[in-house]
């Protein structure tokens, strides 16, 4: 049977106890995430929480009795400055237990215990694993479609650049149609004074 046995006194004496969940969740406070064994860890959780609640109230008492259990002026000016303006609109649930391999030493249970607000490093690997996901099913038909637009817009481009390059070329031969015509004026001009010659001679 179990009974009394509510409270997991993670074999410490009750002063050695108390004082590992103060330097525990004074740890938590400054770090925002902080790595310990999962019976140590689910102990921490029952023992911070109630603080963090607390410290949504931002009196002179709450911050004896925050003070009182953390033992520790940078944590509690921490705790009411930055964490309770994060935890306003949160109704509890401030941390979270996340699992890890177990310890190699003596094959502990391990867990990383957070606040929840503060998950910067979790959420950004949650957003890029969606991201990616959905990369690879959108980029699949992206690229199909993406394949004909390509095709297509090179035809356009030669469609645009041929009449470009046609005109030039129709202009040369313009061009050159006088230089043709010039040398054949010239033969013209000598047959003249040979007519000349014929009739002078006629009339002789």
């Amino acid at each position: 049977m179990r009974h009394g046995k509510k409270l997991n006194h993670l074999g410490r004496t009750n002063s050695h106890r108390k004082a590992m969940m103060s330097n525990m969740a004074t740890s938590l406070i400054l770090h925002k995430r902080i790595t310990t064994t999962l019976a140590k860890a689910k102990a921490l959780r029952g023992y911070v929480e109630p603080i963090l609640t607390k410290a949504k109230n931002d009196t002179t008492h709450s911050r004896r009795t925050v003070f009182s259990y953390l033992q520790d002026k940078d944590a509690v000016s921490i705790l009411f400055r930055e964490i309770a303006e994060k935890i306003a609109t949160r109704p509890g649930g401030y941390t979270r237990i996340i699992k890890m391999e177990n310890r190699l030493g003596d094959n502990a249970e391990m867990a990383m215990i957070e606040l929840v607000d503060y998950n910067t490093v979790y959420g950004t690997d949650v957003a890029k694993t969606e991201k990616k996901s959905t990369r690879r099913r959108g980029g699949s038909a992206k690229a199909k479609t993406a394949e004909p637009a390509a095709k297509a817009a090179p035809v356009a481009e030669a469609v645009e650049v041929a009449p470009v390059a046609e005109t030039p070329v129709a202009e040369a031969p313009v061009a050159e149609a006088p230089v043709a015509e010039a040398p054949a004026a010239e033969p013209e001009a000598p047959e003249a004074p040979a007519a000349n010659e014929e009739n002078a001679e006629k009339g002789e």
